[in-house]
């Protein structure tokens, strides 16, 4: 094991601090959305998440792929007059994008309103979020400079506190005044401004902002481009969907949807985890020769990112009603279709694991892009097809579908390329025996329980146990999995007994 056990604790000990900040920023979030879906009805639910469709798919424009080029290229240099350069090449080129295309969404409320909104006060909806946009920009910008100054202190105090807490703050106390869904607009007016004028401040203390600078416009736009296309195809094969529906059938319905897709991304924060040092690890040991080694990591994180997150993927397909009424109230339980075959996509995403981190890795990023694109052709024509016809179901087996198109691309060129896969013979039984052994128990006992908020937590940890029990004593433990074993006994100070006799001598 040597050399792979040894970067599997420093990958497992970096995960288990980013986690922490990947769940409190999963559940910011989904509080976020979890209140504007128990206050406002499924339709104004779909105004907004329609809305905030639009308003990521043009921040992600605007940045023109700045969020990697500022901080890749300040941490370059060491004068305050070359970094100060960076961050004037990023702030004045990202943010005359913003104004440029915020204010198309402004004036263009009216049209979009029409054609994807039902509700015409959703005209000032639009339009807030059109104002935004170069907030929101400037705000991304100022973080990836101080990301360049490797502090991470005070992005948290920016990304992962103020920006999404002051939402939830502003959302909460508008819909106490009565505002109805034109409140997401000013919440997320504000914050960014707020968060904007915070990074800015937080930066001033890494470097003076005024000055001399030497600008790096041309030389950070040839970096930038080529993620430009494949981060707007990533966006757009997530946004798709509900812009789709929202242009084909009625809020109500993108609301039903967003509710149940915007759990379905909930099984991904154990994936997100893994990816904070995998991809400089995974590098690293490319460049010394150690491509077995990337292997191994690959398939052992991909198993236990597939163990971890079981638990919530059986809730989801077996108790998909019972989840919808917990999280977002009764008025969501139709969703509990789209809800199943989301989270299927889900959680066959996270079952491949850091896919395209691997290939991205050994230097073949030319194939993510290929991937990105030919999942978002597939989602787009065959959602011409299906969202008239079946609604959110369509979008949810069309979403569904496209992520898996996207990994067979991307695991088809690492095996084909590299010889490197996500399976191994232990990784296989694993997938096998959890579905075959949990799933048709918990099908029967659906029949006769239904969980509520105070099960549920319960429900998930027993789940998780009998999965761990079942991998155990099922024969898929390899070598590699006593790292992970040891590093749990090792956080909580408690000897595991008993499992050290089911691993391979």
């Amino acid at each position: 094991m040597g050399s792979s056990g040894d970067e599997l604790k420093s990958l497992l000990s970096s995960a288990s601090l980013v986690i922490v900040g990947g769940l409190v920023g999963s559940t910011g979030k989904l509080a976020e959305r979890v209140i504007i879906g128990r206050e406002l009805s499924p339709a104004d639910y779909g105004e907004v998440s329609i809305g905030l469709a639009v308003l990521t798919f043009v921040t992600t424009l605007s940045l023109v792929g700045f969020t990697q080029g500022v901080p890749r290229y300040l941490s370059r240099y060491e004068s305050d007059e070359e970094r100060r350069g960076v961050w004037v090449s990023g702030i004045v080129l990202a943010g005359a994008i913003a104004v440029v295309v915020g204010a198309g969404v402004f004036a263009s409320a009216g049209f979009l309103t029409e054609n994807l909104l039902d509700n015409a006060d959703s005209v000032r909806l639009i339009q807030l979020f059109g104002l935004a946009v170069p907030f929101v920009v400037g705000m991304q910008i100022g973080v990836g400079a101080i990301r360049g100054h490797e502090n991470t202190v005070y992005k948290t105090y920016v990304q992962d506190l103020l920006y999404p807490i002051g939402r939830i703050v502003l959302i909460f106390g508008l819909l106490s005044l009565g505002y109805g869904v034109v409140m997401v607009g000013y919440a997320y007016l504000v914050a960014a401004i707020a968060a904007f004028v915070l990074s800015h401040v937080l930066l001033s203390r890494l470097m003076r902002l005024r000055g001399q600078f030497r600008t790096h416009t041309r030389e950070m736009l040839r970096f930038s481009a080529p993620l430009v296309i494949s981060t707007v195809m990533s966006t757009m094969l997530t946004q798709t969907d509900t812009l789709m529906l929202g242009y084909f059938r009625a809020s109500e319905e993108a609301g039903m949807y967003s509710a149940a897709y915007t759990l379905g991304t909930g099984m991904l924060v154990v994936l997100s985890a893994f990816g904070f040092l995998y991809l400089p690890l995974a590098s690293r040991l490319d460049s010394d020769g150690q491509r077995d080694d990337v292997g191994v990591i690959y398939q052992t994180t991909t198993k236990w990112v597939y163990i971890i997150t079981f638990p919530a993927f059986l809730t989801f397909v077996v108790f998909p009603r019972d989840i919808l009424r917990i999280v977002f109230g009764s008025a969501y339980e139709s969703a509990a279709l789209a809800l199943i075959i989301v989270s299927i996509g889900f959680f066959l995403s996270a079952a491949v694991g850091r896919d395209r981190e691997t290939l991205s890795a050994l230097g073949e990023t030319n194939y993510i892009l290929v991937g990105n694109v030919a999942g978002f052709v597939f989602n787009f024509l065959v959602n011409l097809v299906l969202i008239p016809q079946y609604g959110m179901e369509g979008a949810a087996f069309t979403s569904a579908v496209s992520m898996a198109i996207v990994h067979v691309v991307v695991c088809g060129i690492l095996k084909l390329r590299f010889d490197i896969t996500p399976f191994s013979n232990e990784s296989v039984r694993t997938f096998v025996l959890l579905p075959v052994v949990l799933i048709p128990p918990a099908l029967v006992l659906s029949n006769w329980v239904s969980l509520s908020a105070l099960t549920l937590l319960p429900f998930l940890v027993v789940t998780g146990l009998l999965g761990i029990g079942v991998v155990t004593v099922g024969g898929a433990l390899q070598a590699e999995d006593l790292v992970v074993v040891e590093f749990v006994e090792d956080r909580t100070g408690v000897r595991i007994p008993l499992v050290r006799r089911y691993f391979p001598a």
